[in-house]
């Protein structure tokens, strides 16, 4: 068997990142940052499948949807989190063997292409969901049903499987499937939000006082508030998707045009990971702020533990 040979860039990278007491600090605080948050999205997602479980009145398919993002977000704490906590805490030791650290690393970044694109496609999946039920009608039901969503999100996980393992092959043709894809979903969603608002405009200014009684039988007796208030979590869950990895292109380009210095820049991959994982822990926060079913649900579940009254 050939002997391990760890990848030159690797090396360069980890030698860069300590430069000063300042970035060790700063990489050590980020590995117990992200060891932390790991179990919070660990427990906290496993608490929203739960009770998406137990949410009767959620639409199936929209309840599929949010159940696929809580499972990779579930995993990114299981797996991605604590592995990358894992190696900027190696990364500061000294005496660890380089070998063991860049598998570490390179588990966490492959188990990364894996789920992030999951979470981005599954966020977009949800605004062409919330789309389609304001332009369907009628035919909502029989257009987005239960098998057809179980098939976009079975391709969705296909498409993240196949860009992890592609990263096992060449790191820089992965990165740029992924950072591709990720961008022209972002770029659909902001679309499709956008396009719901000015429907919902138009709606609002066509309808008269004499006519808001009266729907058009071809569309969909949406009760607007509570199709507001969905639309609302879905725009949530996106805001803080787009948050969380907006800093990841830009750490890219700043880097890229020579803006961060080379003995800065593992740093500052590493914050801008940081804060990608870190929106497995903000999401269930927001199901259950935004989302009155699911936060009832989680209120039952924890009630007999924690004690608490009843809303």
């Amino acid at each position: 068997m050939e002997n391990f040979t760890v990848d030159r860039n690797f090396t360069g990278e980890i030698s860069r990142a300590f430069t000063s007491a300042l970035q060790i600090g700063v990489v050590e605080f980020l590995s117990g940052f992200n060891l932390f948050f790991s179990i919070t999205a660990l427990l906290s997602n496993a608490l929203i499948i739960v009770a998406l479980h137990k949410a009767a009145s959620l639409h199936p398919p929209t309840k599929l949807f949010f159940r696929c993002l809580a499972i990779a977000d579930l995993s990114v704490g299981a797996i991605s989190q604590p592995l990358f906590a894992v190696f900027l805490l190696l990364s500061a030791t000294t005496g660890m063997k380089l070998e063991f650290i860049f598998y570490t690393d390179k588990l966490s970044k492959a188990s990364s292409f894996v789920l992030c694109p999951v979470s981005v496609f599954t966020s977009t999946a949800i605004s062409v969901d919330r789309l389609l039920a304001l332009l369907s009608g009628l035919r909502y039901r029989h257009v987005v049903t239960l098998p057809r969503i179980r098939a976009v999100i079975t391709f969705f996980w296909l498409i993240g499987v196949s860009t992890g393992l592609i990263y096992f092959w060449s790191n820089g043709i992965a990165f740029l499937i992924s950072f591709s894809l990720i961008i022209f979903s972002l770029t659909a969603s902001v679309f499709f939000y956008s396009t719901i608002y000015f429907k919902l405009r138009r709606h609002r200014l066509q309808v008269s006082p004499l006519t808001q009684g009266q729907p058009n039988r071809r569309e969909l007796p949406l009760n607007i508030a509570r199709y507001k208030n969905s639309v609302s979590s879905a725009i949530w869950v996106q805001i803080a998707l787009l948050v969380c990895y907006i800093p990841l292109p830009v750490v890219v380009m700043l880097v890229a045009y020579g803006q961060i210095p080379g003995s800065q820049s593992a740093v500052a991959f590493y914050v801008a990971r940081n804060f990608v994982y870190l929106n497995s822990s903000l999401n269930p926060i927001l199901y259950c702020w935004k989302i009155r079913e699911v936060r009832r649900a989680v209120v039952e579940i924890l009630r007999p533990t924690l004690c608490l009254s009843p809303n």
